[in-house]
Formats: structure tokens, C-alpha cells, sequence
């Protein structure tokens, strides 16, 4: 219990809550119903609220503790979305068992969003602090991150905390990504006539393998000294109609991932020399692309105020040294970090991310919420 407030209670009620992104998977409920549960709490420990609708029935909740003045601002952001529940028996039973939390979300992220309401209902419990602290419970985040992008049309804050799932590890550093999708043109034919037909699937066999001396080249590359290298890889194929016919279409959708001064520019260079290549190797070769959605990097210098207060207060409340380091998913601290906001990351350790078993630990959410509240006192003095 933190401040009269239990943390397995509130955690259990995120989870079994569904808001399952229905732009991944058609039919999910999105964030409606987890916003306005969010939205209640904050409003009853005395936040300012506001439920902003980012796109039809989707919504952030946003709470606004106010300081007294004359310190700096600090916003805790956490996503309510989860992905979908496919294998799973139980997805949100919100089972406990040997101090883990089980079911969908638990760890991505209602752990690290629990934890942030636990957080600010301790600081309206105590005299004000001096700056203003931000709940900021956004919608999206597993999909393009509308949320996040609707709440920096109206807020800003001095630094931020996003609250995903880093093993009490303050994360400073992640890779960002861009999607493309690639088409290669081929010629319609009857099977039995290969003189009128051009194989539009074994044109993709060749970008394929263009794909593959790619990834070498990167991983003989430049590399970042927290991050590696960047990485590209195929994610989806789909081309033809039927046994008895050359195929005159094949696409190819894939992701390269991002290092720090890398951005969408890099796949872009990438992909048009590849198709130069194989276009001037075969005069019979056609291929297209076009980029779709893209996030930055994040890197932010482990001196900044907001990293060395929260890996401060971390050390105190958890009884060790807090660790820096970096995490292999992408999160919404880079679009913080991208408009000003010096932005890290740092939640409490679990396992399953996006997998059929789920599970957060409660002690981490427990001592996630102090330290958030410890690093919110030290941060938002004047």
C-alpha cells in the first residue's frame, strides 16, 4: 500500500478492463472504457481532468496535479492499449500467483500505468510541490501512437517518464523504425506459356536476397555504442493467384529498424539503389516502393535532470544502485523527446510481452510507484 492506496487492486482492475487497439485487431474496444476508469481515479484524488478524444471512441485521460509554482514540470505517460489475446485462456483474469500479476497488458503497460496512478495519488496526499506533474494515459501507442500525438498539441511539460516495462532500469536509449512496402511488376500468363509470362513473385526472390546482403552490410556497419546496429527485415509476401498462372504482382511489406541519426531518408536511399541495381541487371525487372509510418530513435544523455533524479531516487527506494540502459522496443518517449521534452523510460520487470503468458511482478510496480513519487519531489522543486 502506497499513500492508502493499493497497488494490486488498482492494477487488477486496469487489466481486467479490455482495450485491445481495434486498429490491430478489428473488433478490439480500445481505450474507452480503460480512460474513463483512469479519468475517475485521478478526478477522486484530486487531479484536474480531462478525457480527450484523439479519434471516434478513442480517448486519453490526462490529470494535472498543480504545484505551488516556480518548479519545473514533469509528466509520467503510459499507454492503455494492449495488443490482442490470441492463445491466451485467461487474458484478463488479472491472476495473481507467486507475486506476478498474470493476464493481457499486465506488463505492457498497465503495470508501469498503475504504478503512475499510484504515484500522483500519493503526491495530492502531501503538501504541493512546486511544479506541476502530469498523468498522461494516451491511447494508440501499440499502432501509430495517435495519443501521444494529440496530447502535445496541448501540453508540455519539462521532462517526461513513460512508464513501460524496463526492470526498474532507467532506459535513456531506444531504436526507432520505418515501414515500406515494395511491389515488383511481372506479366500475366497461362502456366503453360513462360514466353508470355514474367514471374513477379521471382522478381521479389531477388529483392529478397538484396534484403538479406543488406542486413550484412549494416551489421558490418557504423554501430551505436548503446544500440548496435540497424536492422531490416522481411515481414510480409503476398503475390499470385492460382498453381496454373505466372504471377503479374508481388508485394513485400517490411520494417527496418533505426539507430540514433538514422531516419526514414536511410530506408528510402536503401531500397531505390537496390532497385537501380537489380533494374540495370535484368532490363525485364520492374519494382516499386513507397515508405509508410516511421518513429525516431531515442537517446537522451544520461546527465540530463529528469535521468539522474529518477536513477537517484531509484537507488534510494530500491536498496541498489538503479542501472542506465536501453530496450529493443520502440515507445512514445521518442515522440516526447522529438518536440523538447527530455524523456526516459522506466517501469517495473515482468515477461511476455505480446505473448500468451503475461505477467508483471508486483513488488516492481510497488517500488515503481515510490520511486516516481520520490522523483517527482526531487524533480519539480523550484
Amino acid at each position: 500500500m502506497i499513500g492508502g492506496v493499493q497497488v494490486p487492486l488498482v492494477l487488477t482492475d486496469l487489466v481486467k478492463i479490455e482495450s485491445i487497439n481495434p486498429e490491430l485487431v478489428p473488433g478490439g474496444k480500445g481505450e474507452a472504457a480503460i480512460a474513463r476508469y483512469v479519468a475517475d481515479f485521478l478526478k477522486a484524488a484530486g487531479l484536474e481532468v480531462q478525457l480527450q478524444e484523439v479519434r471516434p471512441g478513442r480517448f486519453n485521460a490526462v490529470g494535472v496535479l498543480r504545484g505551488r509554482g516556480g518548479g519545473k514540470s514533469l509528466m509520467l505517460n503510459g499507454h492503455l492499449d494492449t495488443v490482442g489475446v490470441a492463445g491466451m485462456e485467461d487474458p484478463f483474469s488479472a491472476r495473481i500467483e507467486d507475486g506476478r500479476l498474470y493476464g493481457r497488458g499486465a506488463q505492457d503497460m498497465k503495470g508501469g500505468l498503475a504504478a503512475g496512478l499510484v504515484a500522483v495519488a500519493q503526491l495530492a496526499k502531501e503538501p504541493r510541490l512546486d511544479g506541476d506533474v502530469v498523468l498522461a494515459a494516451v491511447a494508440d501507442e501499440e499502432y501509430q501512437s495517435a495519443g501521444t500525438r494529440a496530447l502535445l498539441r496541448q501540453v508540455r511539460t519539462d521532462a517526461a517518464i513513460v512508464m513501460e516495462p524496463t526492470g526498474l532500469e532507467v532506459v535513456t536509449a531506444h531504436k526507432g523504425f520505418v515501414w515500406a512496402e515494395v511491389e515488383t511488376e511481372g506479366r500475366a500468363a497461362h502456366g503453360s506459356r513462360p514466353e508470355e509470362g514474367r514471374d513477379a513473385i521471382a522478381f521479389m526472390g531477388r529483392v529478397l536476397r538484396e534484403i538479406e546482403l543488406l542486413q550484412g552490410k549494416l551489421d558490418a556497419g557504423p554501430r551505436h555504442p548503446l544500440l548496435g546496429c540497424g536492422s531490416v527485415h522481411a515481414s510480409l509476401v503476398s503475390g499470385g493467384q492460382e498453381l496454373s498462372s505466372y504471377p503479374g504482382q508481388c508485394r513485400l511489406s517490411l520494417e527496418r529498424r533505426l539507430i540514433p541519426g538514422e531516419d526514414s531518408e536511410v530506408l528510402e536511399r536503401e531500397l531505390h539503389e537496390i532497385i537501380l541495381r537489380l533494374s540495370a541487371q535484368d532490363p525485364r525487372f520492374r519494382a516499386r516502393f513507397a515508405l509508410g509510418y516511421s518513429a525516431l530513435p531515442l537517446e537522451t544523455p544520461r546527465e540530463t535532470p529528469v535521468a539522474r533524479a529518477l536513477a537517484q531516487c531509484a537507488s534510494k527506494v530500491i536498496g541498489r544502485e538503479a542501472g542506465f540502459g536501453t530496450q529493443s522496443f520502440w515507445s512514445d518517449a521518442a515522440l516526447l523527446s522529438g518536440v523538447g521534452i527530455p524523456s526516459v523510460l522506466f517501469g517495473p520487470g515482468g515477461a511476455g510481452l505480446h505473448s500468451a503468458e503475461e505477467y508483471v511482478r508486483l513488488e516492481d510496480v510497488r517500488l515503481c510507484a515510490e520511486t516516481l513519487a520520490e522523483c517527482a519531489g526531487v524533480f519539480c522543486k523550484g
